[in-house]
């Protein structure tokens, strides 16, 4: 429990049921993601002794969807009932991961094999991720969202935290390509807890008459040209690039670099986990001291100085570390054990960051856009995000492959500095969401 605030906000949730379903569906999902998530780079560096530039290029199929088609993805949802659009991504993925396990036990998978079902895994959580950023506002009223965004982003932190390390464990029992089966269990059972969710109240529906072109304008209008939402955006785009270089490079500096194995990796990603976890505990409190613009401008300054100190690790490594593997925590020798100690340090930092900022991003976001224009802020915002990671993840693994992981690093840091310039330097740093009015769309600040 998080003392008398928490007390006053848990029950109002409980009131409201069908929050309570799609959170725990939520959940139930979340915990399979990060199985898969390590379970990939596993499969494509290890089994498949892969490069880091394939690591990029899987990562960058999983989002190019959201390049492709994200600005529409919020239109065409506006045309279905949101836990439809869920239930059905959820299904799907389930058998494109039972696909990959397939192929890969058959002998058959490869690179361009695993490309070609990333990128349909990617096109489903497209359609997903837009359903469920405008479904959230018909299950809670928005006094609540914030509370209700860090909620969900709790269930994924915690996920996170312990979910990673079991998914280490899980690979390095059951190989990669049959830990992927967890996720797609996961995934049925979210579609089964959906498939129980009492119907919220639909949206009315909006029939402006515009054409496809329009509309999207419209969506690009409300966040570009929003005097806060802009900058988040500008911002939020650019930290995109660097993360996506960190998690194409991250797994071949713990797993090649570092040989800490399957195990290794999961416990050193998991301390990010829990890193979250206690920032989005934090977060509403600190959001409500400080202000949502400061908490997040201190968020994106801290995550460079994360990636430094997953940096420095091999140095501290070495000369005991060699890339070939140490066997389990037991066998290695105390150099490793300090730069386990100091990449663990980084990813602590790293998720305590996330966590303090992610649910004040988005109840921010979700309360100051008008409902008519919640799906496609969304399709906007995320669009462009995972488009980023198209550009970035493949920046990485080349970056590594030419220069060497170290270097791709410290270019991951710069970008996140950057990307924390951006807001500091801008209006935003002075938002507060409690502060913020809706009034026939438009928002007033007092």
């Amino acid at each position: 429990m998080r003392g008398g605030g928490a007390k006053e906000v848990e029950p109002s949730l409980r009131r409201y049921p069908a929050f309570v379903r799609f959170w725990l569906a939520s959940t139930v999902s979340d915990f399979g993601t990060y199985t898969t998530t390590l379970a990939l780079s596993v499969l494509v560096l290890v089994t498949m002794n892969g490069t880091t530039l394939d690591q990029g290029l899987v990562n960058a199929a999983r989002w190019a969807p959201y390049l492709l088609f994200g600005l529409v993805a919020g239109i065409w949802i506006d045309r279905f009932p949101r836990r439809t659009v869920l239930v059905g991504g959820d299904i799907g993925r389930a058998v494109i991961l039972v696909g990959v396990c397939v192929t890969a036990a058959a002998d058959g998978i490869s690179v361009p094999v695993l490309l070609v079902l990333m990128f349909a895994f990617g096109l489903l959580a497209l359609t997903s991720d837009a359903a469920y950023q405008s479904f959230l506002p018909q299950l809670v009223p928005r006094p609540l969202l914030t509370q209700a965004n860090a909620r969900l982003q709790q269930s994924d932190t915690a996920a996170q935290a312990t979910g990673t390390a079991f998914a280490g464990g899980l690979v390095a029992l059951v190989t990669a390509p049959v830990a992927l089966l967890f996720d797609a269990v996961s995934y049925l059972l979210s579609a089964a807890v959906l498939l129980t969710l009492e119907r919220p109240e639909p949206l009315a529906p909006v029939r402006s008459g515009q054409r496809l072109h329009r509309k999207i304008a419209e969506g690009l209008d409300w966040v570009y040209g929003h005097a806060y939402l802009g900058p988040l955006a500008w911002s939020t785009h650019l930290w995109f690039i660097g993360s996506a270089i960190l998690g194409a490079v991250l797994p071949a500096v713990l797993l090649l670099d570092l040989g800490l194995g399957a195990l290794g990796m999961g416990l050193v990603l998991g301390c990010a986990g829990i890193g979250a976890v206690i920032g989005t505990t934090l977060s509403t409190r600190l959001g409500t001291r400080w202000g949502t613009g400061r908490v997040i401008v201190a968020a994106r300054l801290g995550q460079p100085v994360a990636v430094v100190l997953v940096a420095l690790a091999p140095f501290v490594a070495d000369p005991a570390y060699d890339g070939g593997g140490h066997g389990s925590p037991a066998e290695w020798p105390g150099e490793l054990w300090a730069a386990f100690l100091l990449a663990s340090a980084g990813q602590f930092l790293f998720g305590l960051a996330m966590g303090a900022e992610g649910p004040l991003e988005m109840g921010y976001r979700q309360a100051v856009t008008p409902d008519r224009l919640i799906a496609r802020m969304s399709a906007t915002m995320r669009s462009v995000n995972r488009g980023m990671i198209v550009i970035g993840a493949p920046l990485g693994g080349t970056l590594a492959a030419v220069a060497g992981t170290g270097t791709a690093l410290w270019a991951a840091a710069g970008i996140l500095l950057l990307s924390g310039f951006v807001l500091l330097f801008s209006k935003f740093r002075n938002a507060r969401t409690e502060v913020q009015q809706l009034f026939d769309g438009e928002e007033l600040v007092s």
